[in-house]
């Protein structure tokens, strides 16, 4: 494959395009939520998340298409980084698009089972979904900024940040999917209560997902010198 500009840079951009298109995937997920209404019209927001999960898969497709075909003269010396992780970074974009799959899974269930929405249940579920659009967009930020740093093998960067923020973040929806269980089994009024528990924990699990990229770059970072993923105390 013809490379004209140089191998990290494209890959960059690349990623970027990328987490754009995630970022739109999941800011759907609660005007999805607003929008539902047993048997109402909401099945276009459905189909748009639906439309963007598959053009991510396209995305990483060329993505790790990209990484795995190129040879150490087309990575190049500036790019030691990506090349020491490469299976590293191939695993971590494949748990960054897990999210897309989750939020179209979660959208699909959705529209299959139609839960009823007026009550406490439902309410926390759409707390929950505010949280995951937060913590995708510190995560493609995070993302976004750990691929650039490894195209640079001297610089150093921190991305503790981004971490702590969303493990914040995953803490919470921890919570809430406890309230959304706890609320469906202890409120009478609430019909199929199993079915709420269900979609706490898929929402739960779309979070925990984009908690696990965290800790996949921490690891990477354990062995890079001057990448950082926890706070500097020794200036305090």
């Amino acid at each position: 494959m013809p490379r004209d500009i140089d191998f990290g840079e494209r890959l960059h951009a690349q990623t970027t395009e990328y987490l754009d298109r995630l970022s739109d995937c999941v800011d759907r997920l609660p005007a999805l939520l607003d929008e539902y209404e047993p048997g109402g019209e909401y099945g276009a927001t459905v189909e748009e998340i639906q439309a963007i999960e598959s053009e991510c898969d396209g995305m990483l497709r060329e993505i790790t298409g990209y990484v795995t075909e190129a040879g150490p003269e087309d990575i190049g010396l500036l790019n030691t980084r990506i090349t020491h992780n490469e299976s590293a970074l191939l695993e971590l974009f494949g748990t960054v698009d897990t999210v897309a799959n989750l939020t179209e899974r979660i959208a699909q269930e959705l529209q299959m089972i139609e839960p009823a929405r007026d009550n406490d249940c439902f309410r926390g579920l759409r707390e929950m979904a505010d949280e995951i659009v937060g913590m995708t967009a510190t995560l493609a930020t995070l993302v976004d900024r750990f691929v650039d740093s490894l195209r640079h093998a001297e610089d150093s960067e921190t991305f503790a940040e981004e971490i702590q923020s969303i493990r914040d973040a995953e803490s919470r929806c921890d919570d809430l999917r406890n309230g959304v269980i706890t609320t469906a089994f202890d409120d009478k009024s609430i019909e199929q209560p199993l079915l709420y528990r269900e979609f706490a924990i898929l929402f739960d699990e779309l979070a925990n997902t984009i908690e696990d990229v965290t800790d996949q770059i921490v690891i990477v970072a354990s062995e890079e010198q001057g990448i950082a993923t926890e706070p500097d105390t020794d200036g305090e």
